[in-house]
């Protein structure tokens, strides 16, 4: 399960910015993640509940926001969305589609308190 090195990653990152900015306690992590990331993110609330027990977002709340997918086609020049990777563009139907966003997962606010 990938989802506990990721929520390992969360946890070091959110303690690094609490160190630096003189943060003893965090009440609430955001969290971007995209459709096409692979990240199941009922997965990932329940490894940052583990992981996060002995750090300063101990009880903190994970809330998780989707981002869904998108792509640029190569062949119809127009920005499209997408549902799965490497998938057909649904304009034109051909599968030179670049995905510009979806596949992210990056801490977007904490909380502090």
């Amino acid at each position: 399960m990938h989802e506990m090195a990721l929520a390992e990653g969360v946890v070091d990152l959110v303690e690094d910015a609490a160190r630096a900015n003189g943060v003893t306690r965090i009440k609430t992590v955001v969290i971007e993640i995209g459709a096409l990331s692979h990240v199941a993110p009922e997965a990932l609330l329940f490894c940052f509940d583990a992981v996060s027990r002995d750090s300063v977002a101990a009880g903190a709340r994970l809330e998780i926001v989707a981002v869904a997918g998108a792509g640029w086609c190569l062949d119809c020049g127009k920005t499209v969305p997408l549902t799965e990777r490497f998938g057909a563009c649904p304009e034109c139907g051909r599968h030179h589609v670049q995905m510009t966003v979806g596949d992210e997962m990056r801490v977007k606010e904490v909380e502090v308190g």
